[in-house]
């Protein structure tokens, strides 16, 4: 046997446990995403954790650490095909100006609010980014590129559920919201758009309403979702200029995200490729979160307290209420 078999045969076995078992627990939220509703991200977490002793010791260590990292940063790469120029470019320039100022005064706010409930710099730049961005991705994404500290995979786990579970609530609550305040079919769709963290729960509340909401939600949301490697980008490069802020690598799967998008405006990818590499990301994605959440303890979350809820409240209504003012008055 060549010593290059021999170490791609280690390898399979240092990572495939891992990696087998974060799978097996997203198949497993799939299935119960599917025949019950609640979000997948929700159920991949909840699952996870309820294998954490996987995470401590055993063949399972590498394998976890490796999907909660490297696969992650492959599925958010992937996100690129989900949206394109075209579809941001529909609507107009007002949403196109307005957008990249509501994620900065959000991530802002992010970081003003966490200092205020006496959480740090991290946690306000990763939960402003999941709120202003696109939720639970945004969260994962932001979280690849900010340093290591003690905490942080517990900071971002909780992230992830507070940003989807006030999704979901919003995906009900919003659009009764908007209409009793007498907002048009295309201004909700607007607000849905740009308020709700996730995709998923976007196009629900959306096409939940009309079609024309529906399709000015979506494209409103793409074009948060757009910015995703610019912002992730900047704090990468911000945190590599702060050499007392810890190690940070350049966050390459921005970049292929980025090119993804730009690859899928010119049209050249067939829609049969780009439903295959979405689904694949959304796999990837909801493996990393099982990786996650086998990495973090139920108890480690229940002892964050109420700041951390405080934090991800307050960050939704002051995102709420920019883009009420943008709409009522711009």
């Amino acid at each position: 046997m060549s010593e290059a078999t021999t170490m791609w045969r280690d390898t399979a076995q240092r990572y495939a446990p891992g990696i087998f078992m974060s799978f097996t627990i997203a198949a497993a939220a799939t299935f119960l995403t599917e025949h019950y509703g609640a979000p997948v991200m929700l159920f991949a977490l909840l699952i996870g954790m309820a294998f954490h002793f996987l995470s401590l010791d055993g063949q399972c260590v590498d394998g976890i650490q490796f999907t909660a990292s490297r696969l992650l940063k492959i599925g958010v790469a992937l996100l690129g095909v989900r949206v394109s120029f075209s579809e941001l470019a529909s609507l107009g320039v007002g949403p196109a100006l307005f957008t990249p100022v509501l994620i900065g005064l959000t991530i802002g706010a992010g970081v003003i609010i966490s200092k205020l409930f006496g959480r740090n710099l991290r946690f306000g730049l990763l939960t402003g980014g999941a709120v202003a961005i696109c939720g639970a991705s945004a969260a994962l994404a932001i979280a690849a590129v900010l340093p290591k500290k003690e905490g942080g995979e517990r900071d971002t786990l909780f992230a992830v559920i507070a940003v989807t579970t006030f999704s979901t609530i919003a995906m009900i609550a919003y659009p009764i919201i908007f209409s009793a305040l007498g907002f048009n079919d295309q201004q909700i769709g607007y607000l849905i758009g740009a308020t709700i963290h996730d995709v998923a729960q976007v196009i629900g509340a959306g096409y939940a309403v009309s079609e024309d909401a529906g399709a000015v939600a979506t494209y409103v949301k793409m074009m948060r979702v757009a910015m995703l490697p610019i912002v992730v980008i900047a704090l990468a490069m911000m945190f590599r200029a702060d050499a007392s802020a810890g190690k940070s690598s350049f966050p390459w799967f921005a970049v292929g995200f980025g090119a993804l998008l730009a690859l899928n405006s010119t049209g050249v990818i067939p829609p049969l490729i780009v439903s295959i590499v979405t689904a694949a990301s959304q796999w990837l994605l909801v493996a990393a979160i099982a990786a996650l959440g086998m990495k973090t303890s139920l108890k480690a979350m229940t002892d964050l307290g109420a700041g951390h809820i405080g934090v991800v409240v307050t960050e939704t209504l002051v995102l709420l209420a920019i883009a009420l003012v943008a709409v009522t008055f711009i």
